[in-house]
């Protein structure tokens, strides 16, 4: 079937899953939805309408294009919140901005639905990735809310060294500007912005360019669930509404997934970068390295879903395969196989994997890395790889993949699989180690022996080695960081919330005045830091 042919007539689209468009005429600043008369940034769909022989684009909606003068009075309200550590929400008692936060869950548990149909529309997600992302957010939350209080918990003791009684908690950091990407733009944001916020920050989030609309439900839930200005929510061009954020200097944490290119332009606009705090997620070229006697239905299996899942656009996406020689030929036409194997469609369709791509100029770039890698000797080993309708890429394997092409560098962040050869194992090692970026790497084998040897020395070049598996994530309890290019700062439900807060001490030394201070403080709750409280 021609891949045009995949898209649906206006007439076509299911009633469940068809949308209404979403003119968004609000933003959220200091508590308040305030009206937006200014000009707005119209939505496309990547999901075409098939008109005739024509494939035409589809407004789902438009979203606010704020100026300097929204994004200044948003940083007010953020400043003014956290008001120098003074404000409401900083020194709050944890066990109630625990409350705020599980009321906000509450809350966004109520949208489900909308939100799920919006991922679908704006980004191209399918049906089944679109609410997985949607409850894996809900089920973050929860399990912020219990690793705070586990935290907590060993915090609510007093120590005493040398003669010093002391209690050591943690406190918020400031102002907090988060950007997420547009792949996961519900939750990759939320990995950032729920931490930052139970910690006690004042945040200014800032949707990614793509899945904008999906916050415009959650609005509401953010406004009635926090004091005012503790967060808020400003829409368009990143040069415009960003920029002066970050040169104000009033920016403490910058909590940033997307290139590495811009975090580095973002950093540097910042006049005391010495005193930005950040969390930053980048690129990824993430290899497999599959071993003479690796499994190959284990390694077709994880590989396929690795490289593919979300069309590839996944910073855990594994971007590139080396096979060992000897098995290259079997791997290649099992690979193909279970690739050509894939469903493409619509993101509403039973069992679809290879859906419409939201970015503009996305086909036309993966095409090029094609071209690029067949100029140069490269093979399309799958059938009709490489073929493209609209926003509709049909995967492409490559191979035999070489350093003379631009797909064994570049991190194509979609539906293009280099697979590269090898005879000697110190080759796939010395792409690791050359490579700008160090975030995951996946080994495929049986012999003990040989992963041991391995797995030494490419710890120190990523922070995860899956053995036998994919590339990922999760769980979220795990340690997500990178090396190099792919990250600054490390990510995980407990990491975390290190990350957007500080430990604090409160000391004394011993003797019946202070003691006796403490002792009233404590038992007449007065503090909300200096506390024996247990939070159930």
């Amino acid at each position: 079937m021609d891949l045009a042919d995949l898209f649906p007539r206006i007439e076509d689209v299911p009633e469940k899953h068809d949308i209404a468009p979403l003119h968004q005429r609000h933003y959220l600043c200091g508590g308040e939805l305030k009206p937006w008369n200014g000009p707005a940034e119209e939505v496309c769909s990547p999901v075409c309408m098939r008109n005739g022989k024509t494939l035409e684009p589809r407004v789902i909606g438009s979203f606010p294009s704020c100026t300097e003068k929204e994004s200044m009075e948003a940083l007010d309200a953020a400043v003014l919140a956290y008001n120098s550590g003074r404000g409401q929400w900083p020194t709050m008692a944890v066990e109630e901005r625990i409350r705020c936060v599980q009321a906000f869950a509450d809350r966004m548990k109520e949208k489900r639905e909308e939100v799920i149909r919006l991922l679908m529309w704006e980004i191209g997600k399918s049906h089944a990735d679109s609410a997985k992302e949607f409850d894996r957010t809900v089920a973050y939350i929860v399990d912020t809310i219990d690793a705070l209080k586990e935290l907590d918990r060993v915090s609510s003791r007093f120590t005493i060294t040398e003669g010093i009684v002391a209690q050591i908690r943690r406190a918020p950091l400031g102002v907090v500007l988060c950007m997420g990407p547009f792949n996961y733009p519900l939750n990759e944001t939320f990995t950032t912005l729920i931490p930052a916020l139970i910690m006690g920050n004042s945040l200014i989030l800032k949707p990614p360019r793509f899945g904008v609309l999906l916050y415009e439900p959650l609005l509401t839930a953010f406004r009635d669930s926090f004091p005012p200005g503790v967060i808020n929510v400003i829409y368009g061009d990143g040069a415009t509404v960003v920029t002066p954020l970050m040169k104000s200097g009033r920016i403490d944490v910058l909590a940033f997934i997307g290139s590495h290119r811009v975090a580095d332009i973002l950093k540097t606009q910042h006049p005391k970068p010495h005193r930005l705090r950040c969390a930053l997620g980048m690129g990824a070229k993430n290899p497999a390295i599959l071993l003479p006697d690796a499994d190959l239905d284990l390694a077709v299996r994880e590989t396929i879903t690795g490289s593919l899942s979300f069309n590839g656009q996944r910073c855990t996406a594994l971007k590139i395969i080396f096979v060992h020689r000897d098995i290259a030929d079997d791997y290649l036409k099992r690979y193909c196989a279970a690739l050509d194997s894939l469903k493409a469609g619509m993101p509403w369709e039973e069992g679809v994997s290879i859906t419409p791509l939201p970015e503009p100029g996305k086909t036309g770039y993966l095409a090029g890395l094609v071209a690029d890698a067949v100029e140069q000797g490269a093979k399309i080993a799958n059938g009709a790889g490489g073929t493209f309708a609209g926003t509709l890429f049909r995967p492409a394997a490559l191979y035999p993949v070489n350093e003379t092409m631009r797909v064994y560098h570049e991190e194509q962040f979609g539906p293009v699989v280099p697979i590269v050869p090898f005879d000697d194992i110190e080759d796939p090692i010395e792409y690791v180690i050359g490579s700008f970026f160090g975030q995951q790497l996946s080994i495929f084998g049986r012999d003990s022996d040989t992963m041991a040897r391995l797995i030494d020395p490419l710890v120190n070049q990523v922070c995860r080695v899956n053995i036998n598996s994919q590339c990922q994530r999760g769980p979220d309890t795990f340690p997500f960081g990178g090396r190099k290019d792919s990250a600054e700062g490390t990510l995980s439900v407990t990491d975390a919330l290190r990350v957007f807060s500080i430990r604090a001490v409160v000391a004394a030394k011993g003797g019946e005045l202070n003691n006796d201070i403490i002792r009233d403080i404590v038992r007449n709750r007065k503090s909300n830091f200096l506390s024996t409280d247990f939070i159930l």
